[in-house]
């Protein structure tokens, strides 16, 4: 279990990344990995550890009759369903589930396999309207849809924390924040497509449902009291229809580290070996880094070997010298491009200017802006919710720099809806941005 924007198709309450952060060419991080109490730090935690499943670990169910066991005493238990996926990021291609965890009341925890068992199906019709309990919804469902787990209403532990105002939202920290237990996550970034799973890891998985519904409950109260429960259920309702991030254009633009190529000629070089890698590790099911790393990619890009021999002597290709031949034809068929077919150092942007550029190209809508955020900062901080969830910085920059007609809270509520934002951040800021634009005409 490991968090969206209109830019990727990721619901429009959720946050966004940093414009200036360079993607991440590692395993995917563990969402509830964060960092301990250094010595110097606050005080050690006094959390109760979680160290051992209350029924025990069961068995991973990995046959069509146990699944169908599964499926009929998952449907015989009451209440919510807390529901987890383990992948393999970092190890495999994709993202797709190796384990799923599943737990309620009356039917106890229950592993189940995807490689052995793929259609999970049955699991999903005997669980039918009642609530998944997830924890960064968005990590996980797409991978269950995979194989037939589609909820008909969901709880985002991590959503919900985050709209509750907690500062740090992974699973851990909140398990220990309003439950008063610690969990481990150690195993999160395993190789969860090894088989025989380890009894360590199994035990690590099923303690990731072990108190979820317990957490949902203690987050659900606490938004309660603080009268954001209708903010919540907006944006699980949003979250039944995710499928994940849209496709990107240009995927291969995302290489961590490209702003080192500086060239269109590199460019194509890094974007050729880029579908070459990406070919190779899909065939083989690993993840591409493993492949080869996008450092390695980068300095091929920037400065392309010869010949096999320039290619064996480069210390970062030592794992791949035995095999340049691959390599070189596709350096040398981006080499062989005509000046006007090679691709553009970077794609023409759909939307606004980044805010820098503002004062010069429009000083009213750079000041407007400037109100907005001051104004949605004050109330994010009175009303304890990260500023990013009462909208999205791509929305927010979209409709002030483009305005609606009628500069009014109503003109703005259409094109805030028109851009994906749920009615509870309408309400919200489509005040501010009416007040903005009248400070600022």
């Amino acid at each position: 279990m490991s968090d969206p924007t209109l830019d990727v198709g990721l619901p429009s309450g959720s946050a966004e990344p940093d414009e200036s952060a360079e993607p991440d060419e590692s395993a995917e991080p563990d969402e509830a990995a964060e960092p301990d109490n250094g010595p110097d730090g606050p005080p050690l935690s006094t959390a109760t550890p979680l160290l051992f499943p209350a029924d025990g670990v069961p068995d991973v169910v990995a046959d069509e009759r146990r699944l169908m066991a599964a499926a009929e005493a998952i449907g015989a238990g009451t209440g919510p369903v807390a529901i987890d996926a383990e992948r393999a990021s970092g190890h495999r291609y994709g993202q797709r589930a190796y384990l799923v965890q599943l737990r309620r009341a009356g039917s106890g925890t229950w592993l189940l396999d995807p490689a052995a068992c793929p259609d999970l199906s049955p699991v999903a019709r005997a669980i039918g309207d009642a609530e998944w309990v997830l924890h960064a919804a968005t990590q996980d469902l797409p991978c269950l849809a995979e194989v037939g787990l589609r909820p008909k209403r969901l709880f985002d532990t991590e959503l919900g924390a985050r709209l509750a105002g907690l500062p740090r939202v992974g699973l851990g920290t909140a398990v220990e924040h309003y439950l008063g237990l610690s969990l481990a996550k150690e195993h999160s970034a395993v190789d969860w497509s090894r088989r025989p799973l380890p009894e360590p890891w199994l035990r690590y998985a099923a303690l990731d449902v072990e108190v979820l519904v317990q957490l949902r409950d203690a987050v659900e109260a606490d938004l309660a009291d603080q009268g954001k429960i209708d903010w919540a259920t907006e944006e699980f309702d949003a979250l039944l229809q995710f499928t994940g991030p849209a496709p990107r254009i240009d995927p291969w633009r995302r290489t961590s580290g490209m702003h080192r190529v500086r060239r269109r000629r590199g460019i194509a070089v890094l974007r050729e070996l880029w579908f070459v890698r990406d070919r190779i590790a899909q065939r083989r099911d690993v993840s591409p880094g493993r492949v080869l790393s996008d450092a390695a990619l980068v300095g091929l890009a920037v400065d392309p070997p010869k010949d096999a021999a320039a290619f064996a002597i480069r210390r970062e290709l030592r794992g791949i010298s035995r095999g340049p031949r691959v390599w070189l034809e596709a350096i040398d068929k981006a080499l062989a491009l005509p000046e006007e077919a090679l691709p553009p150092l970077t794609l023409p942007s759909s939307g606004p200017p980044p805010p820098r550029l503002w004062a010069d190209r429009d000083p009213v809508a750079a000041a407007r802006l400037a109100y907005a955020r001051d104004a949605m900062a004050a109330y994010a901080t009175e009303r304890a919710v990260p500023v990013e969830n009462l909208l999205t910085p791509d929305l927010l920059r979209r409709v002030l720099w483009t305005p609606p007609d009628d500069l009014d809270a109503a003109g703005f509520a259409g094109a805030l809806r028109a851009g994906g934002a749920r009615e509870w951040q309408v309400h919200v800021v489509g005040p501010i941005l009416a007040a903005a634009a009248h400070e600022h005409p």
